[in-house]
This record gives C-alpha cells, structure tokens and sequence, in this order.
C-alpha cells in the first residue's frame, strides 16, 4: 500500500492501484452523467407521460432496497476486484446493446425501465465491493484523504465534464451517449482487472453458513457501533431532506425565484463547485475536528444554508447557500465513509456498506413524494424548509455518536468483535 506524508496525515499515492481505481472511478461517473442525462431526455421523447418519464429515474433507487443486502453479502463472499470488473465489463455491454437498439430505433419505455432496473441492480455489487477494496489498497491512516480524492475527482467527472457535454453529444445523435457510456464501463473495467491486491483475511464461515444469516451479521454489526448506528440514522434523515429538495429544486429556482433555466443552471453548478472545495478542504477539517465531529459540524451548517433556501428569495442567496451546502455535503460523506471503512471488520465491509446504503437511500423516494406534496400546499419554497427540519433531526440522531471518534486502527467497545480495522 503505497502512501506519502500529507499534512499531519497519510495520503495515498497516486501511482499502483489507487491511481487506477480513482481512474476508473473517475470516467465510470463521466459515463453515469452522460447516461444520467441522457435517459430522462429520451424519456421524453418517447412520451408525455410524467409518471413513465420519474419512473426511469425511480428505477434507479428501486434495486437499492430490493437487493442491496444482497450485494453487500455478495461482495464479502467474492474476489472483489474479480467482482468489480465483471460487473462493469457487463453493464458495458447492455449499455452498448442498447445503444445499438436506440440508433436502430428500437427504444421504448419499457426497455428503458429495464436498462435503469439492471444497471442499478449490478451496481449494488459493484459500490459496496468498491467500499470494501479500498483498505486493500491504501493504508488506514489515508483512507479519508482517499475517499476525498475519489469523491471529488467523481463530481468534477459527472458534474463539471459529463452534464455538459451530453447536448454536444445527443446533437450527433440519439445513440452517442450511451456508446461513450459503454465505453467508460469497458475501460474502467480493465482498470480494474489490472489491480493487484491480497485477499482480506476472512474468518471461517460456520458450517451452516447463508446469505440471510450473513446479512444478518452485516445488520447486526451496524446496529452494535454506537458511532455507525448513529450515522446510519442521520443519513437517512439528511436522505428524506434531500429527496424532497432535489426533487423540488427546479420549481424552487424557476417558480418561486423566476430565475429560468438559466437560473437553475446557475444553482446547480454552485452545487458542484462548493462540493469540489469541500473535497480539497475536508483534510484540514478533519484534522482540526475529528471526523465525527466534523460530521456532526457539516450538519449544523447545512441546516443553515437550507433555511436560507426557503427564506431568501434571491438567486445570489440561493447559489451561495447551495455552494455551503454542497461544500459541507461532501465533508459529510468522505467523513462517514471513511468511518465506515476504519470501524468496520475487514471480512464484514462489504455487508455493513450495504446495509447504511440501503437503510439509508430509502428515505429518498420518501423525501421526493412529501416535497412534492408540502410544496403543493404550502409553497414552492417550503420542502427547504422542510429539508432543514429533517437536518436539525439528523444532528440531533448523530449527537449521542459525537464521543466516538477514535484512534485508526483502535477497538470500540460497542463493536462485538476485536478486529476492528478503524
């Protein structure tokens, strides 16, 4: 595991495997934002129906609660390296079939709806054994400064590079962003197959061993960490607040604000940059705070930035507080990942993963549909609001969890077993 001497904390090295899973990491997302965009505009096209064109994006959370323990469990049980490239290698080629469908003109709402449904179903295999092949990759004392790269190198590909250039790409033609998609896959596919990592030492399954008692231990052991459970809770309150501002922010931007689509493109890409700087800044927050701590911070300020979304009626308010929010956000989730990471039994990672993934992304489709319905009755600006209220929950949900920031690598005494590798 290479690393190098950061400021007061390791870093990882970018050249041998982390450079190579952040590549991957990297043109993976540029292709998930140019399929992320071009999907719900050939949606549109196909048809003037709103719940058939939500529903492509619904199926991007569906297979999260349906099968997510399922790929946590999975990738605890397989190569997950092996794992990872299969998996892109796969996506890869549905998403160039179905390309090659779309430039033949043989695209419907019903193959879009099971291309979205498959996809994401492979991808619940694919983060939670990404999340877990990490820590074989850098050392522990790295693994935040890591997760930050990643993170923000994956917002700059999606957010900055990949929306953008989906016009210029649908402009050549309907089919052109999905075979660059295609591409993206294949490529980070062989990425990856090229790593070179060990095996994590992985405790003898009892005799008797299923997938459903594995599961069961992945549950069982988020629950028994007093900081995991914690964060596990205030995420998926932060997941409600989310759903019902995302959801809401265009009518937010261009009903309530009359700011247009220029205004929305504004508010956005405020968004972007402000989780960009978040990235490049969370290492020194982090050293200062403790990264519980600075979890719990990131929320404090995030209830503020939403409050002025829903109480100032200005664009130049609504950017820059969406800038905060974003800068704050992505202090937020490279802290809990990485505490996820160092506070989890190597041989348990993947199961853990999954189980915060899963109880967390449920609240999502929750938060969309009471955004969508406070805003009906009580005003464009509301589900900000709304957002804000679901944040003070969270604080308050992460607050008995703020003493359990320790040393990498040390044990916690409401974790069963003593192989703690945080």
């Amino acid at each position: 595991m290479a690393t190098v001497e950061g400021t007061g904390t390791l870093v990882p090295a970018w050249r041998g495997g982390f450079g190579r899973l952040w590549t991957a990491a990297v043109v993976s997302r540029f292709g998930d934002a140019l399929r992320g965009a071009a999907l719900p505009l050939l949606a549109a096209s196909l048809t003037d129906r709103p719940l058939l064109i939500a529903s492509v994006t619904a199926c991007g959370y569906l297979p999260w609660i349906v099968f997510g323990l399922l790929g946590g469990a999975v990738a605890d049980r397989v190569d997950q390296r092996r794992a990872m490239w299969t998996v892109d290698a796969v996506r890869g080629l549905l998403v160039a079939a179905f390309a090659v469908a779309v430039a033949l003109g043989h695209a419907s709402i019903a193959l879009l709806l099971a291309l979205a449904f498959v996809l994401t179903t492979l991808q619940t295999l694919f983060d939670n054994a990404s999340t877990a092949l990490l820590p074989a990759l850098v050392d522990h004392e790295a693994l935040g400064s890591a997760n930050a790269r990643l993170m923000t190198g994956q917002k700059i590909a999606g957010g900055l590079i990949g929306s953008p250039v989906v016009p210029l790409l649908i402009a050549a033609g309907a089919a052109v962003p999905f075979v660059a998609d295609a591409g993206t896959f294949l490529l980070a596919a062989a990425l990856v197959a090229s790593l070179r990592t060990t095996a994590p030492d992985r405790r003898p399954k009892p005799a008797g061993s299923t997938l459903r008692r594995e599961i069961a231990d992945g549950l069982h052991t988020l629950w028994r960490d007093r900081a995991l459970r914690g964060l596990c809770a205030a995420t998926a309150l932060c997941n409600i607040g989310m759903g019902a501002l995302i959801a809401t922010l265009v009518i937010l931007v261009t009903g309530w604000l009359d700011a247009g689509t220029a205004g929305y493109a504004v508010a956005t890409t405020a968004y972007t940059v402000g989780g960009l700087a978040g990235g490049a800044a969370n290492r020194r927050i982090t050293a200062r705070l403790g990264p519980m701590r600075a979890v719990l911070f990131a929320g404090l300020v995030q209830i503020g930035a939403l409050v002025v979304m829903g109480g100032v009626r200005s664009l130049t308010a609504l950017a820059a507080a969406l800038a905060v929010f974003g800068f704050m956000g992505m202090v937020w989730n490279v802290n809990t990942t990485t505490l996820m990471q160092q506070r989890t039994p190597a041989d348990l990672l993947g199961r853990v993963s999954s189980a915060f993934r899963t109880l967390a992304v449920a609240g999502a489709p929750l938060g969309a549909l009471l955004g969508g319905a406070v805003a009906t009755a009580w005003g464009l600006n509301t589900p900000a609001l709304l957002a804000a209220a679901f944040f003070v929950l969270s604080v308050l949900a992460l607050i008995p969890a703020r003493t359990s920031d320790v040393p990498v690598g040390a044990p916690h005494d409401d974790v069963t077993t003593a192989h703690v590798t945080r």
